[in-house]
């Protein structure tokens, strides 16, 4: 059976594209992003900055997240990508260019940064059709008896990228510069967008054409809010990523705290994806969908632990340590909010209630930052990091003691209801 062979979604031809995609598409993302948090914080030495970045990106993704998700699901899906990679590249290049030692010689420190902000503002908006058109496609690559297997290696393949991205970006702004590394990164993306046409175009399911964009709309909001298991899950991470979001300060603390420059920097952000992508192989071996809904809430309160150690810690091993350890929390946190998405979600409606999760948890990242950076300008980076641990530790207990569906929430019959159906 599906679910008890860790390889089964590896056995389809075009899911293993669709990961090396992925891979060379989330890897240059994840180094960019690291690239500009380090040059904007560079050029700042403001932790506000920062916060704005995220403000930036998250604009555009929250209000367009609805309407993307109605846009993907009347859309052919391959193509959709397509076009979402191909306009990131140009993002890409115009962030190398922003950055390049002509430039920056003869533009303003302010012209630059408003560039940056403008570009990622963009990003934002192309975010809010990237979440939804990835998970869409999934389930039109390989059949559902094999969707929660899927998510964990879709996942595992994001968080592995975004292992590599994160300590590549830290080492080649040592190495090369932050301008070649973005030129890099642009290459990637054109690499990943060739590769997206090795993946045939996909049928679109939802042939509703009458519905009018307001109904359309409306019925994903409403399947999210009605179904409790999928409604707590989003909520409880949403909150937890909200004030438990020290990524946007690791510059901060790499720079000013713990003294370890642009290498330790990039070691920072690798510990928190590698301990997410070693827990997500995990559970291809050991599923997470019995007791779902107590490993879920068991997994957020052990990351906001270890978010109060890391703001604690002067130490960088330490450090190192206690950011690993909260990515194999969220890793988990992850695979079981994945998986539920994927086994409770009509075909139909993947593009929008994709766009509900990017609405509560993708955006949450980014407002995060903004939090981050807002509360480290008012308290201090140290305390910023130990108030949003101790809130994702406040929030956790009151909504597993409040929210019974979530705390017994258990996935087996819903895996075996697809066993038996497909």
């Amino acid at each position: 059976m599906a679910k008890n062979d860790p390889y089964a979604a590896l056995k389809f031809k075009e899911f293993n594209i669709f990961l090396f995609m992925r891979f060379l598409l989330v890897f240059g993302w994840s180094m960019q992003f690291i690239v500009i948090e380090w040059e904007v914080y560079s050029l700042t030495k403001d932790p506000l900055a920062l916060g704005i970045i995220g403000l930036m990106e998250i604009i555009p993704a929250f209000t367009m997240a609805l309407f993307a998700g109605h846009i993907v699901d009347r859309s052919e899906k391959r193509n959709l990508l397509a076009i979402c990679i191909a306009l990131f590249s140009f993002i890409s290049l115009g962030l190398f260019c922003l950055t390049w030692d002509v430039v920056v010689a003869n533009w303003s420190t302010k012209t630059i940064l408003y560039g940056i902000y403008t570009l990622v503002f963009f990003g934002g908006f192309l975010r809010s059709f990237f979440g939804p058109t990835i998970f869409s496609l999934i389930a039109l690559i390989v059949p559902k008896k094999v969707y929660p297997n899927a998510a964990t290696w879709s996942t595992s393949t994001w968080k592995a990228a975004t292992v590599l991205g994160a300590l590549c970006g830290g080492f080649f702004i040592h190495w090369i510069g932050v301008d070649k590394t973005l030129c890099i990164i642009f290459v990637l993306v054109v690499l990943a967008l060739i590769f997206t046409f090795r993946i045939k175009k996909k049928p679109i399911l939802n042939t509703n054409k009458e519905e009018s964009v307001k109904d359309s709309l409306a019925v994903g909001v409403k399947f999210v809010f009605s179904n409790k298991a999928i409604l707590g899950a989003l909520t409880l991470d949403m909150i937890a990523v909200l004030f438990g979001g020290t990524v946007a300060l690791l510059s901060v603390f790499a720079q000013d705290i713990l003294k370890v420059g642009s290498q330790g920097f990039g070691v920072l952000n690798a510990s928190i994806s590698l301990g997410s992508i070693v827990s997500m192989f995990l559970t291809t071996y050991i599923p997470v969908a019995k007791n779902a809904g107590k490993k879920l809430l068991a997994s957020i309160f052990i990351f906001g632990i270890c978010i109060i150690v890391f703001g604690l810690s002067s130490s960088f091993w330490l450090s190192v340590v206690a950011l690993f350890l909260s990515g194999a929390a969220d890793g988990i946190s992850m695979v079981i909010r994945q998986t539920i998405l994927q086994l409770k979600t009509p075909d139909e409606m993947r593009g929008r209630v994709s766009s509900v999760n990017s609405m509560f948890v993708g955006s949450s990242n980014e407002l995060g930052a903004f939090e981050s950076g807002l509360a480290a300008k008012l308290l201090g980076p140290v305390r910023a990091v130990i108030f949003g641990g101790t809130m994702t530790l406040l929030t956790v207990t009151a909504i597993g003691f409040k929210n019974k569906i979530l705390r017994n929430l258990d996935l087996t019959k819903d895996y075996e209801g697809h066993e038996e159906t497909n």
